[in-house]
């Protein structure tokens, strides 16, 4: 086994904490890891000549065996030598490429904790970055609403480590195991206050404390366990603080890693007083200056999420549009101009779907299973979803257009025109299916009221509770899948209804933007073209679009077959770009020490 191999191996010394003071002693110092890199030592000639692969742009290399040949042979052998070698040269060898050791901090995992598409990222990032060989670890807090039967191996180390908040140390207690193949380690604080033993992930009034703690005690977990990654990837505001406290605290304490924040959304941004920062044992004094956590807005509140922009080494958002969108008072939440000064730094990547878990053809969530060269499953889930629902399948009904949405149901997403698209499909003699939650008690009364007004309709159902199985099934039935969203990041959705053959409508914006483009569109690249986009968030431009993709549904069905055989064969994985852009972003940001020009 290569020296890089054995670095990678999981083993149970990498669970068991260094002996090493905390973060509050500044005088303690752990060693940096060494970087390797991977590549082979020798490259197979032709005979079995084994020569070394270090050779490029025309310099020789020696010849480092040849096995024993009779003399008769021995002429014809050199020439081959020579010959492969020469022929070599003249093609470009693999690019070597370093491994990388990353920890990735975020509150949700896909699909033992989510509550939206960042648990999705979290897992398909983490994973996509394995497949390549590198590294991977993710540290979330141990919720009590965590489903450790899709954990493996999951279980509590015997050793424990302490972390400073609110004037004292208190003691953590970890856990392990493997979601979806990935190491993950679960803080578990023996707090008072149990912060993570909550009915929900989020939504409690104390969210603040919870995550400054949650990421001050996973940089303490990080430092007394004597993990020392190249990079520490932050994901959203609850674990921002992260950046600025590393670079003012643990940069000096031992550790030696860059810092990555990628901003799922710029929405929530952790405002709260000056105090309640202090909790977490950050003081404001040079270097770390109270301007680099001023709210832009609110100037008696911090803000996290502007100090963890500019105490990162590089921020990304989730696609190129929204990353142009936040740069704009309209699209910033407040944060455009601190986003402006960081362009430098600033980086637009839509994300990947598991092309492995959203699978139409090996579904595990699915009776039938289907390609785009065979869509026979696709017509038989149609038909049952509706039929388990009590929905009308019969006769002239059977050829009704199957409308869906899968979404939280909250302001960012359209809901008043999610309501308006319901009542528009059933005027057009469609049908209508919305899976959805909400914690905001007006938009879950509302809708609460409107599923009990269609609880026996033979055309509209609302399913207003989380069922991953279920989501499956309507993602593969549907026809249609409307997203009508004020702004979207990215958005996933639409990848996976495009993934099983289900053609978005879908507003222009953001991530939708740079993933959907109009059929009717005649200056996209006809290979673009995969569904329905209107640009204005209002009722009217969205039955419209909805009228278009209905007409042709029905007066053109040849066509819309070959529209969702076209769509279902589109990449979306994280192996059709994002992953590479992730990884030049990395090695610059380590190698060089700061992030490159340009990803593409």
């Amino acid at each position: 086994m290569s020296l890089d191999s054995n670095r990678l191996r999981h083993t149970r010394s990498e669970e068991v904490p260094v002996k090493v003071a905390s973060a509050n002693r500044l005088d303690a110092v752990l060693p940096q890891r060494q970087q390797r890199t991977v590549a082979s030592d020798q490259l197979v000639l032709g005979n079995n000549v084994l020569l070394p692969s270090r050779y490029r742009d025309g310099v020789s290399a020696s010849l480092r065996r040849i096995p024993p040949a009779p003399p008769s042979v021995r002429e014809r052998q050199v020439e081959n030598i020579v010959a492969s070698f020469l022929g070599s040269l003249e093609r470009p060898l693999p690019e070597k490429r370093p491994l990388y050791h990353v920890v990735h901090l975020a509150t949700e995992i896909a699909p033992v904790a989510k509550v939206g598409g960042l648990a999705d990222v979290v897992t398909g990032l983490g994973k996509a970055l394995q497949e390549k060989h590198h590294r991977v670890e993710i540290i979330i807090p141990k919720y009590k609403t965590l489903d450790t039967s899709l954990i493996k191996n999951f279980k509590k180390l015997e050793k424990h480590f302490f972390s400073y908040f609110d004037g004292a140390e208190h003691e953590n207690v970890v856990w392990t195991g493997f979601v979806e193949g990935l190491r993950v380690y679960f803080i578990d604080p023996l707090h008072p206050a149990g912060f993570f033993n909550r009915g929900r992930i989020y939504c409690e009034p104390d969210d603040f404390k919870r995550f400054t703690y949650f990421s001050r005690a996973s940089l303490e977990f990080l430092l007394q366990f004597g993990k020392r990654p190249h990079l520490i990837h932050c994901h959203d505001w609850p674990v921002a603080v992260v950046a600025p406290m590393y670079k003012f605290i643990y940069a000096n304490a031992g550790l030696r890693a860059k810092i990555a924040l990628t901003c799922h959304n710029f929405e929530p941004q952790g405002k709260e007083s000056m105090e309640a920062l202090m909790s977490c044992g950050i003081q404001f004094k040079a270097p770390l200056h109270k301007d680099h956590f001023q709210d832009n807005i609110l100037a008696d509140k911090i803000n996290v999420l502007k100090s963890g922009l500019l105490h990162s080494d590089f921020i990304t958002t989730v696609s190129p549009t929204h990353a142009r969108e936040v740069l704009t008072p309209e699209g910033g939440e407040g944060l455009h101009t601190t986003l402006r000064s960081l362009t430098k730094k600033f980086y637009g990547i839509v994300n990947g779907i598991d092309d492995k878990v959203w699978d139409p053809a090996t579904d595990s969530h699915l009776e039938h299973h289907f390609t785009a060269d065979d869509l026979k499953g696709k017509e038989l889930l149609k038909n049952k979803l509706r039929l388990r629902l009590g929905m009308a399948i019969q006769g002239i009904d059977a050829r009704r257009p199957l409308v869906c949405c899968v979404s939280r149901l909250v302001p960012q997403k359209g809901v008043f025109l999610l309501r308006s698209a319901i009542f528009h499909t059933l005027n057009r003699g469609g049908q209508f299916i919305l899976q959805g939650t909400s914690q905001i008690p007006e938009i879950k009364k509302e809708f609460d009221e409107l599923a009990q007004q269609f609880e026996d309709h033979p055309h509209v159902r609302l399913i207003l509770r989380c069922d991953e199985t279920l989501t499956h099934n309507i993602f593969a039935a549907a026809d249609i899948f409307v997203i009508p969203s004020m702004f979207e990041p990215c958005g996933l959705t639409q990848m996976y209804s495009m993934r099983y053959g289900t053609i978005p409508v879908v507003r222009k914006t953001g991530g939708l933007a740079d993933s959907v483009f109009d059929v009717d569109q005649k200056y996209v690249a006809e290979e673009k073209r995969n569904g329905f986009t209107f640009n204005e968030p209002t009722e009217e431009a969205l039955a419209s679009t909805l009228d278009r993709a209905f007409w042709y549904f029905k007066e053109q069905p040849q066509w819309w077959k070959s529209l969702i055989q076209k769509v279902m064969r589109i990449d979306l994985s994280w192996d059709a770009a994002p992953i590479d852009q992730y990884l030049k972003l990395y090695e610059h940001t380590v190698e060089d020490g700061h992030p490159p020009a340009s990803i593409s």
